[in-house]
């Protein structure tokens, strides 16, 4: 679509035929001395009809030449369609614990036992994909962390790199404090909303940085921590019964409390993947994704374009005056 940003501008258009009509045309003045062979300075091949066509021809190139640079003078604008830009929302790193415990087959899936990372990769996929407008990244921790994924608008890769995913990949162990240190680094540089939504069916047994001491930290940047400790309830898993299954939940639940409540998260507890997801469908209440659109339409200035053709006008008909002007 054409616009212009100064339209008012185009009031000066008149303003050379204004100028010719009050200003008074010069006297001629008499030649002061007759020269009565002057017929022989005079070009005889240029005819009165063909100056007067030339005079003509000059003042329509003037006139050209006028609106041409009172158009520039407008500043005229191309504006593109619509193109409609990511929403910026939140930044939101998963760490998801990939220790040995998280073998254990004690999740439903499809009618199916499966191991917790399993079901763990079902229900996180589904809210990666939810998260339209957010940048998602992966951590991967067991005896260390690791970034997986760093934080990106591509939320497919997101998934396919979890779903890469293997069980102690990297190391048997837990290493929670990492795994938030990690975190922290990644995000400290960045704006605006940072979560970090913490998965793990384990208690701290490795890594050099203490969780409280990590959440700390990440309390202090702003970091919103969202705790899932997933597995049998404790208090069950302690039972005689529980220990007789061989399903001794070990993860700290104390702990992911404190660090959820240090930064001003929630801490969650999922024995099934209904709870898991039902985990999920609590951050996304609780963190809800940006709905306003924003719109941008390409814009290009198009101002050179008349400005150009006015000066090249204008020496068109400088010349051409200058050609008349030889035959007069």
């Amino acid at each position: 679509m054409l616009t212009f940003e100064w339209p008012w501008l185009a009031a000066v258009l008149p303003l050379p035929f204004l100028v010719r009509w009050l200003l008074r045309p010069a006297n001629p003045q008499q030649a002061a001395l007759t020269v009565p062979f002057i017929e022989d300075f005079v070009d005889q091949s240029t005819t009165p009809s063909l100056r007067v066509t030339q005079q003509r021809l000059t003042l329509l190139l003037a006139i050209l030449a006028w609106l041409a640079l009172v158009t520039a003078a407008t500043r005229p604008v191309w504006y593109g369609e619509p193109v409609e830009l990511p929403i910026e929302g939140r930044d939101i790193m998963l760490a998801v614990d990939l220790s040995n415990s998280m073998r254990e087959q004690d999740f439903i899936l499809g009618n199916q036992r499966v191991d917790r990372l399993t079901a763990t990769k079902a229900v996180a996929n589904e809210f990666i994909r939810q998260r339209a407008g957010d940048r998602v990244g992966l951590i991967l921790f067991g005896s260390r962390a690791y970034l997986q994924a760093p934080l990106t608008f591509d939320r497919q890769t997101v998934s396919q790199l979890l779903d890469e995913a293997l069980i102690n990949i990297a190391g048997e162990k837990t290493a929670i404090g990492d795994a938030i240190g990690l975190a922290i680094k990644r995000l400290r540089d960045k704006t605006g909303d940072r979560l970090l939504i913490l998965l793990t069916d384990g208690e701290n047994t490795a890594g050099a940085m203490p969780p409280l001491k990590a959440a700390e930290l990440a309390a202090q940047l702003g970091l919103k921590i969202y705790t899932i400790g997933i597995g049998p309830d404790r208090r069950a898993g302690n039972s005689f019964f529980g220990m007789m299954r061989g399903r001794r939940s070990g993860f700290d639940e104390q702990t992911l409390q404190l660090i959820a409540r240090q930064t001003g998260g929630q801490y969650f507890h999922a024995s099934n993947t209904r709870e898991l997801a039902g985990v999920y469908k609590q951050i996304d209440a609780l963190e809800p994704v940006e709905s306003d659109v924003r719109v941008y339409r390409p814009r290009q200035s198009l101002f050179y374009w008349p400005l150009g053709i006015a000066l090249a006008l204008f020496c068109i008909a400088l010349a051409s005056r200058s050609l008349s002007g030889k035959y007069q």
